[in-house]
């Protein structure tokens, strides 16, 4: 009886006909599925508003109409974007009846990119940016000076709440533009709804590169409360200002400012199609780095996962100076081709095209699907990079000599690789003999800790959950792979043990699929070396198993500072400010040992402060952003010592001293 009730009410509630079809109508869908056309409702889906609305004035100055476009975060985290373009059209759409201004706001798939010749080239070709926005916020308002007049009209979570309003001549000095205020709704975005000026501030230095000539100016008026933690103690209001005439050159000499060149100019190339829909430009510089680094954009758009114009590139770069060495006998008929990481290795490179039919994948543009971008690119590489090489030989003899050692290298890292593949398998196990291993074959629980010290090791391993917690433990510096190929990590007594713990290989052999544990946990001590360790441990994570630290399944381990203790019970302290409460409370009677290492800890102590994961404090290691990591990893791992200086005395306010 129970079973047929049971059956009853869940075919009831499954039931299924035409009225269970939801028709969601104008901008409901948005708000019921933000994901789709932001992203996400976390600080990226946030800061994705801000550049939806840009992306609109972006496209005025891609036309020719704006070359000043102000973006000023204001109290209450209100953002107000202000351009001096031709303003968005006031009169009134014809199929709609409405104001076109109100129907850019409120009804998706409308906007001035589809047709009509108002745009050649934009980046907000979906006709949707401006209404999700509208859609996702609290409020909105815009402003519209056109013709001496200054209009008006709020919204309210997608609705507009006034009508359009001519509130007569426009200010003093105002020609024209467009001005949007917002402020995103906390019921979307229930992460946060604070903004990250740094975050907003690469982005529109990125778009002023991409633009020369256009001004963008960034302003933080906010008070310190409404801004995030690490910005509170800048004054206010705080203001950045760019403007590049050099275009995405300039872009190329900002991102290899702390890196050593091997040739001094930035090669720069442009080309425009037959049908003149399309244009592409390339700049590109060769460092002593081991690391490509290569931008792509359409239409102003960064397609953070390539797409056509970028595949063209790659293919035609390996084409040509294949080509180029074959013709002047620097390679050998005997030699193999040098392949695209070889060409490409020290290559720093901005991609930037311009379509009149750009077509990307997804809303937020990551990739670029346009096929006829491909061609364009490539024979524009092919044969401006020909005529290049051949009218500078002394450059193109460097970048040769980079790429051959390269090659040589490549090849190194092959033999060393079959070489540790043949040793593997005349080995009884395919573990490193120090690793601790645990039961559990579950990715999803296991843990491996990386533990500084074999002291440390044996408290570790005598403290852990054997069921689900292996421990490695790693003696001793380790290569600095900034400054190593990929062959020199091969044969590093330091490193292989934690490739082959992992399970997952490296460089080209890297698979994620092959990770034996679902957290990778960094324990080091709290000082000097064991901040060395942990540095070198996540560049080379960086370097060669990129995608464990994109996908999150990197950590560090935080160990307490301090115990203090009071009669027979033990209090931990994971900062100065922590043990100043915790004395505090205790008002006196205590003794405070300060841990310098984790060896000074037993195993019983260890577990509970470290890696009890009921009690334990760990940070996730995020890549929130590919180029700032880049740099930094540079900056901090690389040759020169001046950038090092310089950005240690920057961000010295926000370190926590530990003195």
């Amino acid at each position: 009886m129970e079973i047929n009730e049971m059956t009853d009410m869940t075919m009831s509630e499954k039931a299924y006909d035409g009225d269970q079809i939801q028709v969601l109508e104008g901008l409901e869908a948005v708000r019921k599925r933000p994901g789709m056309y932001i992203g996400s409702t976390g600080p990226r889906g946030l800061h994705h508003l801000v550049y939806e609305i840009v992306d609109n004035s972006i496209d005025e100055a891609l036309a020719g109409f704006c070359d000043m476009i102000t973006v000023s975060l204001l109290p209450g985290n209100v953002v107000c974007v202000t351009d001096n373009g031709r303003g968005i059209p006031v009169g009134v759409q014809h199929k709609t009846g409405l104001p076109a201004v109100t129907v850019v706001f409120t009804i998706l798939h409308a906007g001035g990119k589809f047709g009509g010749g108002s745009y050649k080239v934009s980046g907000g070709l979906h006709g949707v940016g401006a209404s999700v926005v509208n859609a996702l916020s609290t409020w909105l308002e815009v402003e519209v000076v056109s013709e001496g007049h200054l209009y008006f009209q709020r919204f309210e979570r997608g609705h507009a709440v006034t009508q359009l309003e001519d509130r007569g001549p426009a200010p003093e000095g105002r020609q024209r533009g467009t001005t949007v205020r917002f402020q995103a709704d906390p019921e979307i975005f229930k992460e946060t709804t604070v903004y990250e000026y740094d975050v907003l501030q690469k982005r529109l230095r990125e778009q002023a590169f991409l633009n020369a000539g256009v001004h963008i100016r960034l302003t933080d008026e906010r008070p310190q409360q409404d801004r995030a933690q690490e910005e509170q103690d800048r004054e206010t209001p705080y203001q950045n200002d760019y403007c590049y005439e050099g275009g995405i050159r300039s872009f190329v000499e900002f991102i290899n400012a702390n890196k050593d060149v091997i040739h001094s100019d930035v090669i720069h190339f442009s080309a425009v199609a037959q049908d003149e829909n399309s244009t592409a430009e390339v700049a590109m510089q060769y460092t002593d780095s081991y690391q490509e680094q290569i931008l792509s954009f359409a239409n102003n758009i960064h397609t953070t996962d390539g797409g056509t114009h970028e595949d063209g590139f790659k293919r035609s770069l390996t084409r040509v100076m294949n080509d180029y060495a074959r013709k002047y006998n620097i390679l050998k008929d005997s030699d193999k081709n040098l392949s695209g990481e070889d060409v490409r290795e020290g290559l720093t490179c901005v991609i930037s095209v311009k379509l009149k039919e750009a077509q990307f994948e997804g809303q937020t543009k990551a990739k670029l699907g346009n096929t006829e971008i491909s061609s364009l690119v490539s024979s524009m590489l092919y044969d401006k990079m020909m005529t290049y090489l051949e009218e500078n030989p002394s450059v193109a003899r460097t970048i040769f000599d980079k790429a051959l050692s390269a090659s040589r290298a490549r090849e190194a890292a092959r033999k060393a690789r079959d070489l540790a593949r043949r040793k593997t398998a005349l080995e009884s196990t395919t573990l490193p003999g120090k690793l601790a291993d645990c039961q559990s074959r579950n990715v999803e629980e296991t843990e491996i800790y990386i533990v500084e010290g074999d002291s440390a090791g044996g408290s570790a391993k005598g403290g852990r959950d054997r069921k689900f917690q292996a421990i490695l433990p790693l003696w001793g510096k380790m290569l600095n792979v900034e400054k190593a190929r990929l062959d020199k990590v091969y044969s590093n007594e330091k490193l292989m043990p934690v490739v082959m713990a992992l399970g997952t290989g490296i460089g080209e052999d890297f698979d994620l699929s092959k990770l034996r544990y679902g957290k990778i946990i960094i324990m080091a001590d709290a000082d000097v070396d064991g901040s060395h360790i942990r540095t070198l441990l996540l560049t080379f994570f960086f370097r060669f198993m990129r995608p464990l630290v994109e996908e999150g399944h990197v950590y560090l381990a935080q160990p307490p500072l301090f115990r203090i203790t009071k009669g027979k019970r033990h209090y931990y302290a994971f900062s100065d400010t922590q043990r100043d409460q915790i004395m505090a409370d205790l008002g006196g009677g205590y003794e405070i040992q300060r841990y310098k290492g984790l060896g000074e800890m037993d195993s019983e102590q260890l577990w509970e402060t470290t890696m009890n994961p009921e009690t334990r404090t760990m940070r996730r290691v995020e890549v929130e952003d590919a180029i700032e990591a880049d740099e930094v990893f540079t900056v901090l791992m690389g040759d020169k010592v001046e950038p090092r200086r310089e950005f240690i005395m920057r961000r010295a306010k926000e370190a926590n001293w530990d003195v």
